[in-house]
């Protein structure tokens, strides 16, 4: 009997094009609303931290923040592409330091539903983002909320053949606990894994990890 099989995989600039704290500073923030970005950068505060204060700053209405969040851009061959994963027996899992809220919405007007491990967030009469901690989450992080690596970690200890795709500088722990073979990276993480002298397969759009990961399947590379 095969290993069970499992994608873990971020969100923005992942999934999507865009990342949707990016969209929000440039449309809706002024310099002094994401000052606390460049505490974070500082080391002064944490990850987590600078972004609930960030989103909090928001004042925008629902449907403003959700045309934001579809200006995201997943890739139109999402909903495709996971099913084609899933027929072949693997499960996928997101994997964020963002939040819920918006996520949530991608996937659902993508028309696709996946488990998600991200910062639970509300959308708030003044017109903001509150965004939590995940606390009662078995993979909570203080620093960014979502312990990405642990729950790499956690399917491995279950047995699970787990591939990683990412694309940002804190994504590289959990690229780090999977095997070259099965690492997808762009952008930032591409990057960082380059200056280790890591191996990884690159990538342009989400379903392109999905369409490598189906090759290795048909070539009986995976076992």
């Amino acid at each position: 009997m095969p290993r069970p099989r499992i994608l873990v995989t971020d969100f923005d600039g992942t999934i999507t094009a865009h990342d949707f704290y990016k969209l929000v500073v440039g449309s809706l923030l002024t310099p002094r609303d994401i000052a606390p970005w460049q505490e974070y950068r500082d080391g002064k505060i944490t990850h987590l931290a600078a972004l609930q204060q960030i989103f909090a700053k928001i004042r925008a209405s629902e449907s403003e923040l959700n045309t934001l969040a579809l200006a995201m851009q997943p890739d139109p061959c999402l909903g495709s592409a996971v099913a084609d994963l899933r027929e072949a027996g693997w499960e996928i899992v997101v994997a964020s330091a963002g939040c819920d809220w918006y996520i949530r919405r991608v996937l659902d007007a993508a028309g696709v539903s996946l488990p998600v491990h991200a910062n639970p967030t509300s959308y708030e009469p003044n017109g903001s983002l509150r965004m939590l901690a995940p606390t009662d989450s078995p993979f909570y992080c203080a620093e960014t909320g979502v312990d990405k690596a642990g729950i790499v970690r956690s399917y491995i200890r279950r047995g699970y053949t787990v591939a990683f795709a990412g694309d940002g500088f804190a994504d590289l722990p959990a690229a780090l606990g999977v095997s070259p073979a099965l690492r997808f990276a762009r952008a930032d993480l591409a990057a960082a894994l380059g200056r280790y002298h890591e191996d990884f397969h690159a990538f342009s759009v989400w379903s392109d990890v999905a369409d490598a990961l189906l090759a290795m399947e048909n070539q009986g590379e995976l076992r």
